[in-house]
């Protein structure tokens, strides 16, 4: 978890306070647990909506008082309960310029598609998926020859680069989202 790294190194002025995952043997839960940090595992019920789901996350947030919520490799849709609730308060970071390559695979279609760049997308979530106001995004080059592999290593070096500087941003007050425009403050 890069973005933890960076808050023990004081470069974010922040906390992790929660790690949350609906997958009991995801990494950043062991991650979390091995540093002391409170973890959480929320699996979706099979009978269960998606506001149903997620009524069972928000309070979990609620009672630790979050204040950004950060996804990272989180693969469901949230549902409008939890967007209406953080609103511009929930970062995603997507593998892809968005909004070119939404949704799953990205690398894949970058490649597939034949384009001659891709990269990276840090994006406040909103109703839609990989639609919301753009914070930062980096371009990657696509070699020939690049596999969805390849070039999934080299935008996820990116990836590791811009996520927590989208999270010190935020922490720093520095964020101001206008419309689908996101202003970053000196």
């Amino acid at each position: 978890m890069a973005i933890h790294g960076r808050v023990e190194k004081g470069e974010i002025r922040g906390s992790v306070t929660l790690v949350v995952s609906d997958v009991p043997d995801a990494p950043g839960l062991a991650y979390a647990r091995d540093r002391g940090l409170q973890a959480a595992v929320v699996v979706k019920k099979r009978e269960e909506t998606r506001s149903d789901y997620f009524a069972r996350v928000v309070p979990l947030l609620e009672e630790k008082a979050i204040d950004l919520v950060v996804l990272a490799g989180f693969m469901k849709v949230l549902s409008p309960n939890i967007i209406q609730r953080y609103r511009h308060r929930i970062l995603n970071i997507h593998p892809a310029l968005l909004p070119s390559f939404p949704g799953t695979h990205a690398q894949k279609q970058a490649v597939e598609y034949g384009v001659k760049w891709s990269g990276c997308t840090v994006h406040f979530v909103d109703e839609g998926v990989d639609t919301g106001p753009i914070v930062l995004q980096e371009a990657v080059a696509v070699l020939q020859g690049d596999t969805e592999e390849s070039l999934s290593g080299r935008i996820l070096e990116r990836e590791h680069k811009i996520f927590p500087e989208a999270v010190r941003l935020f922490c720093e007050g520095k964020l101001e989202v206008r419309g689908r425009h996101v202003l970053i403050k000196p």
